[in-house]
């Protein structure tokens, strides 16, 4: 009875690792460039809610070089980027197609917590003498989209 258990184990730890790495080659090589298409602004823009977002954002200046997912995704580990950027997405997926998107986008605190570990990142040799706990769109204000170019609301 044990072999038959330890065998049953060993099937299902193969058939989910078999369905990871289709999942995986799937992004990587199935629909024509589906990761990079995700990772473009306009991808983010592409939810009617996300538009005053995108607009502000297309108004930042210098940070408009920069991809969503340069400042709202982890960017210190590629596994865990696209462990966030899967979570992220499925959750952003659900609450769109669920009808429980909120009007108005708030920042999470997990999101808080990457968006200044990736200011830090970016900005290291500037801000090697400041507080870095304080966050950084406390003076910087127009890095928060609604405070941004003709988005300048609270």
């Amino acid at each position: 009875m044990g072999n038959n258990k330890k065998s049953r184990i060993g099937l299902y730890i193969l058939a989910v690792l078999t369905v990871g790495i289709l999942a995986s080659l799937f992004l990587a090589l199935g629909p024509p460039q589906l990761l990079a298409k995700s990772e473009n602004p306009l991808f983010c823009a592409g939810c009617h809610v996300m538009e005053g977002e995108f607009d502000a954002w297309s108004h930042a200046g210098a940070h408009r070089r920069e991809m969503c997912v340069d400042c709202h995704l982890p960017n210190h580990n590629t596994a865990v980027h696209y462990i966030w950027k899967t979570i992220d997405g499925m959750k952003d997926t659900i609450a769109f197609y669920s009808g429980n998107v909120p009007s108005r986008i708030t920042i999470s605190e997990h999101g808080k917590e990457v968006v200044q570990s990736n200011c830090i990142r970016c900005h290291e040799a500037t801000v090697t003498h400041i507080n870095q706990d304080r966050p950084c769109w406390d003076c910087h204000r127009r890095l928060a989209h609604r405070r941004s170019g003709a988005m300048m609301t609270l």
